[in-house]
């Protein structure tokens, strides 16, 4: 039961992505990084249709969440990365590369493999510390900044691969928070869910990396935009448990050299997919420089 649940959860969310990408890559290039990319995607309705698709995704992704393990079901959901090259291949009717295929089952393979080899469990009774909560948030705030800035600086390739990295960094964040903030409504009534600073933060989070995310689909192709959004959200969600809400992750010496090794299978997966084609749209909506045509040789 948790193999279908959690297969069809990785094809709406790959469903999802392929949508909102095209959606958002027929706005004007002014509104990347801007509110008004949102507001525009909103009366789209490829757009409409990719987010509920994706809504749809999470939420059998977190009923297969209560059906087994993380790691169990993290790899089932990072499966959606292929779906998402397979249905976009079919859509603009061409073929999926290896480079696609590869990288895409190495990704998902090295994420199954950090989960098995770490085994993280999750805290029944987390209480975080308020100033550890704090220096948490700051660290991915000034992360994100960061990355944020330095796309601004970089070709389309590097821009959307550092502002998807940010998105997931920032839905990692949103599923933490979603987790603490469903774990005081269980303990204190619905009722206070609307006055948690974590339900804030959620929706903080979500509207954030939404925005950086979409900026990152409408600058670069799926295979550029979509494989770092995968790979940073499971593992920022791991991190920010084990640092916030009291989560454990194995990190004997051997389990900690097999981590590492799983974490440089995700960049080589990542690659891989980046690799598949060149961009040869402009930057910013700039034209394409040419190369000036080289003087003819003279005549003998």
């Amino acid at each position: 039961m948790v193999y279908l649940v959690g297969v069809a959860a990785a094809l709406c969310l790959g469903l999802g992505y392929v949508l909102q990408q095209r959606a958002a890559s027929m706005v004007p290039v002014e509104e990347v990084l801007s509110w008004r990319l949102l507001l525009d995607l909103l009366h789209r309705r490829v757009w409409l249709w990719g987010v509920g698709c994706m809504v749809v995704g999470q939420l059998l992704g977190g009923l297969a969440l209560q059906l087994a393990s993380v790691a169990l079901v993290e790899p089932l959901l990072s499966a959606s990365l292929l779906f998402a090259f397979v249905i976009a291949a079919v859509l603009s009717d061409r073929k999926v590369r290896w480079h696609e295929v590869g990288g895409a089952l190495l990704l998902s393979l090295a994420l199954a493999a950090f989960l098995v080899v770490g085994k993280p469990r999750s805290s029944r009774h987390p209480h975080p510390d308020r100033f550890w909560t704090m220096v948490a948030l700051i660290v991915v705030a000034a992360t994100v900044t960061v990355l944020v800035i330095v796309a601004k600086k970089q070709q389309v390739i590097a821009e959307a691969i550092l502002l998807s990295t940010g998105a997931g960094l920032l839905y990692g964040l949103q599923d933490a928070a979603t987790r603490q903030a469903l774990l005081r409504a269980d303990n204190n009534g619905i009722a206070k869910l609307f006055i948690s600073p974590w339900a804030y933060l959620v929706l903080v989070a979500a509207i954030t990396g939404l925005l950086l995310s979409q900026s990152a689909f409408k600058i670069g192709e799926l295979s550029h935009s979509l494989p770092p959004l995968t790979a940073a959200e499971p593992l920022a969600g791991i991190g920010l448990g084990v640092s916030l809400l009291a989560d454990r992750v194995a990190v004997t010496p051997g389990r900690l050299a097999v981590e590492a090794a799983c974490g440089a299978a995700v960049i080589l997966g990542v690659y891989l997919i980046g690799r598949s084609r060149t961009l040869n749209r402009p930057h910013r909506g700039l034209p394409p420089q040419r190369e000036s045509p080289q003087p003819e040789p003279p005549c003998a």
